[in-house]
Formats: C-alpha cells, sequence, structure tokens
C-alpha cells in the first residue's frame, strides 16, 4: 500500500509540474489594465530569461508604450525632437537597455534616428519601437508634428494592450479548465491506491498495463500542449 501510494505521488507531482508551466493569460494579467507597467514588474521584465519570448514582448511593449509618452511630454515642454528623445529613453527602463544605445547615440548626435530605432526593436514585442521610427520620419523629415503623431501611437498601442488582456481574461478560463482535467488521472491513482486496489500493480507490473500507462500519458500530455497552442494562437 505504501510503495503504491509513494507511485502515486509520485504521479501527481508528474501532473502538477507539467499544470504549473509558463501561462500567458496569468503573466498578462498580471499587468496593468490600460496603461505602462510599474517599476516593480519593469525590473521584472528586464530579469526574464530569454525562454520566454512572451514575457519579454510583454514587457518591451509596455516600455514602448512608456517611451511614447514620456517622449510626447518632453515635446510639449519645448525641446528639440533628439533633446526629447535622449531624455525619454532615459526615463524608461527597458528589458535589454544596451540595445537602445545606438538610438541614445543618433539622437544626440544627430544620426539616423528611425534606422536605431528598426535596428534595436526586437522581432517580438517591438511593434511600438517600429511605429515610433516611422513618425519620427514623418514628423522630423516631412516637418509632420511629432508630438501628435507620437500621442497617437501611445494611443494604438494602449488599446492593444488592452485587447491582449482582454483575450488574455476569456481564455484563463477554459485553459483553467483543460489543466484540471489534465490533472485528474493522477488524482484517480491516488484514489484507487487508497481504496487498496493497487492500480500501480496492474500499469507498471504488466505489458498491457506499461501499454495503458505510456498512451495515458501521451494523451495527457497531448492535451495540455494543444489547448496551449491554441490558446497562445488566439492571443497572438
Amino acid at each position: 500500500m505504501s510503495s503504491a501510494l509513494i507511485a502515486a505521488a509520485v504521479c501527481t507531482a508528474c501532473a502538477v509540474w507539467m499544470w504549473t508551466g509558463p501561462d500567458l493569460a496569468t503573466t498578462r494579467l498580471s499587468r496593468l489594465t490600460g496603461g505602462p507597467v510599474g517599476p516593480r514588474w519593469r525590473s521584472l521584465g528586464r530579469l526574464l530569461p530569454r525562454t520566454h519570448p512572451a514575457r519579454r514582448a510583454d514587457a518591451w511593449r509596455s516600455a514602448s508604450i512608456e517611451l511614447c509618452q514620456a517622449l510626447s511630454a518632453e515635446l510639449s515642454a519645448g525641446r528639440t525632437p533628439g533633446e526629447a528623445l535622449t531624455r525619454a529613453l532615459a526615463s524608461v527602463d527597458f528589458p535589454d537597455p544596451e540595445t537602445l544605445r545606438p538610438v541614445v547615440a543618433a539622437a544626440r548626435d544627430g544620426g539616423d534616428v528611425p534606422a536605431a530605432l528598426i535596428a534595436a526593436a526586437p522581432p517580438q514585442g517591438g511593434e511600438g519601437l517600429r511605429r515610433l521610427a516611422a513618425c519620427w520620419e514623418v514628423g522630423v523629415t516631412v516637418g509632420a508634428g511629432l508630438s501628435a503623431l507620437v500621442d497617437r501611437v501611445a494611443s494604438t498601442l494602449r488599446a492593444a494592450q488592452a485587447h491582449r488582456q482582454d483575450v488574455a481574461a476569456q481564455l484563463a478560463g477554459p485553459r483553467t479548465t483543460a489543466k484540471m482535467l489534465a490533472a485528474l488521472p493522477a488524482l484517480g491513482l491516488l484514489m484507487a491506491a487508497a481504496l487498496g486496489m493497487r492500480p500501480l500493480t496492474f500499469l507498471l507490473g504488466s505489458l498491457p498495463g506499461l501499454m495503458c500507462l505510456v498512451a495515458g500519458v501521451a494523451l495527457d500530455a497531448c492535451g495540455l500542449w494543444w489547448t496551449n497552442r491554441m490558446a497562445a494562437r488566439a492571443q497572438s
């Protein structure tokens, strides 16, 4: 009985490990609703490992919103575009500030700011920097109102952020249900072992049982993977 309970506990631990994988919905709901994240979350985003591209993309998007807001405020204060961008970049905590050093140098020395912004923008989460580069090209080269263009970009980015959070909230229920269903087989093993049915003797002690165990674990893992894949595609 004790060995069966220990084995069942191991199966439960495996299910819990699968359950506690990266959850995009929970991550995105932890952001502020409708504005940039605070300093604590910005610092956390900078420390996130590179193996979590979705989290880093969220941190980049939030920092881009802050950059647009800070740049608009500096331009409204009467500063030149280069000086305003330099001060705005210094006031925002980006996930990877080293990549923005060429942008700071271009803004300070009168270089090609749009090209530097595009080069610094990450593939995921860099939409704000690329839109800001287009605004800079139009505002500085053509002579349009840069402050108004930056305000428009910030408004668009905030609307997109709110939409992603709304989608994440709607997907939180289905994903939680899928994870609970994935853990039910392990709980069934615990209940059967507690009743003295010795399910692990069949699962681990015979070829048909071993085949059932492998098939069950594979189907359980495939179900979790498919659910996460559908949720990720809906959020993207």
